[in-house]
């Protein structure tokens, strides 16, 4: 594999070019790119400071100020009141938005012809990797992930996802992968409208996490396979899912609902803890290989 940061580099020598960013007519205008950035600033923000927009954007003082004072010059925005240039309010004037607006329809003109040779499952591909990049690069609005309930295609792909997981941070191969196959196979077999559930978290398209809520008999509800992508722990997914699948259960009206974890498997067990779940039973096991310490867990539901 490329050392990230060399591949990191080497993307970003890519997209500059690409994007024309080292072009001082960007998409053919009177504004570099940084130039052009700094505007749709002053657009999306209500009346902002130079030193707000000099802070969001990361750009020296000296050279924000001498970009504002040729946008000003050009008409395109007007200054509050204030004796400090930099603690007067910025807003863009009609023929500011006027240019950035012919600014705008170009540049998604361009960025049209780029991706239509890729078709709907290429774009769908590329926004979840941009998401995805921005998430893991610290981006917070790349964040935002949804919950949905299972469709067609999905049982294969949790079943895929966690076994190769589960191999790759436990060791635990062929027999997990099996019972993997067995468990999101029975799901949809003998699926239980009303009485059973699986959830996906998921953004722009991709899978993050997933859960699954079966009927096990004795009126008692059974929470399987709750997982979540490496790269996607710490934004809540684990404990919403978690949530779903009780909620579901105590509203379906199950007594109770209960568990099989293991003793690794730090932070799901964390999560059942915080939700009221208690450890009613342990069990050595060899089942995937080494010997591992499996643990039941229930909760009532009040059903």
């Amino acid at each position: 594999m490329r050392d990230a940061v060399t591949a990191y580099r080497a993307f970003n020598r890519f997209h500059t070019q690409l994007v024309g960013a080292l072009d001082p007519h960007y998409m053919g205008s009177d504004l570099t790119l940084i130039e052009a950035r700094l505007f749709y600033e002053i657009l999306n923000r209500e009346a902002p400071l130079a030193s707000e927009l000099q802070e969001a954007l990361g750009l020296d003082a000296g050279y924000a100020s001498r970009i504002l004072r040729r946008f000003e010059a050009q008409g395109w925005i007007v200054r509050g009141r204030g004796a400090d240039a930099r603690q007067r309010p910025i807003s863009p004037t009609d023929a500011g938005k006027l240019m950035f607006g012919a600014l705008d329809d170009r540049t998604r003109a361009e960025i049209e012809l780029q991706l239509e040779p890729l078709g709907a499952a290429g774009r769908a591909t590329l926004v979840s990797a941009l998401d995805t990049a921005r998430a893991l690069l610290g981006d917070v609005n790349a964040r935002h992930w949804t919950l949905r309930s299972f469709r067609a295609g999905d049982m294969g792909m949790i079943a895929g996802r966690q076994s190769a997981l589960y191999a790759e941070h436990h060791g635990w191969g062929r027999p997990m992968e099996i019972l993997q196959g067995e468990v999101t196979t029975s799901f949809l077999r003998d699926f239980r409208q009303g009485r059973e559930q699986c959830w996906v978290a998921e953004r722009a398209g991709r899978m993050l996490g997933s859960i699954f809520c079966c009927d096990s008999g004795d009126n008692a509800a059974q929470l399987r396979l709750l997982y979540v992508e490496p790269d996607a722990r710490g934004l809540g997914i684990g404990e919403a899912l978690v949530h779903e699948c009780v909620e579901f259960a105590r509203a379906s009206g199950y007594a109770k609902i209960w568990l099989w974890t293991h003793s690794v498997l730090l932070s799901a067990r964390r999560i059942y803890a915080a939700v009221g779940f208690e450890i009613v039973s342990v069990d050595m096991h060899d089942a995937f290989g080494e010997p591992e310490q499996g643990e039941t867990w229930e909760m009532a539901l009040g059903g």
